[in-house]
């Protein structure tokens, strides 16, 4: 059941934004003199817009970044807590080898539900170590783990968005070791 409320919560924040860009297009395309109505959209959809802006973090530099084989890196630049109670990791794969690179199937993990659902970072795990506690990647209601799916290879030089959600830590919990099979460990900050 909280897998159903994580992905309707998702489906929330992604619709507001959407309407919250709509909106700020209209203001920006409209020369009308409601005022009122086009600010009150416009704080709204700052508010809201804030957070995805922060997950992207592509002009950031990484929080961590965790070495695999043969030049393959996974950059983390965002693990932010949501308000459904949940914490999303954003980062990108990149191939700093000479050349194409097939994406570790051992990513998924060995978990039989997450096996069905092809290749992901249904493996990876997220450490407390001052609460003494493991974080394993949520599933949706069928099974399948929230974090980037279908990966296959990547090319030389190319980078691939990718993202984990875990259940969210408690708040004390600002450090976090992220673990994923494969590559070596990191410590990362959560924000929000």
């Amino acid at each position: 059941m909280s897998m159903r409320f994580t992905e309707r919560a998702r489906r929330r924040v992604v619709a507001l934004t959407m309407a919250g860009g709509l909106a700020l297009g209209a203001v920006g395309c409209g020369g009308g003199g409601d005022d009122k109505k086009p600010e009150t959209s416009a704080s709204a959809s700052k508010d809201r817009g804030s957070a995805p802006s922060a997950q992207e973090g592509k002009s950031e530099a990484p929080l961590t970044e965790l070495k695999g084989k043969d030049g393959l890196l996974l950059q983390i630049t965002s693990a932010q807590r949501d308000a459904g109670g949940f914490l999303t990791v954003n980062g990108q794969f990149k191939n700093d080898g000479s050349g194409s690179l097939v994406i570790p199937s051992a990513l998924r993990g060995d978990e039989t539900e997450i096996l069905k659902h092809g290749t992901s970072l249904g493996g990876a795990t997220l450490v407390d170590s001052k609460g003494k506690k493991r974080y394993y990647v949520l599933r949706d209601t069928e099974g399948r783990p929230l974090t980037t799916t279908g990966l296959t290879t990547i090319e030389s030089g190319q980078t691939i968005p990718v993202f984990i959600q875990f259940p969210a830590p408690p708040a004390s919990a600002t450090d976090v070791t992220l673990q994923v099979p494969t590559f070596s460990s990191g410590t990362i900050k959560i924000s929000g």
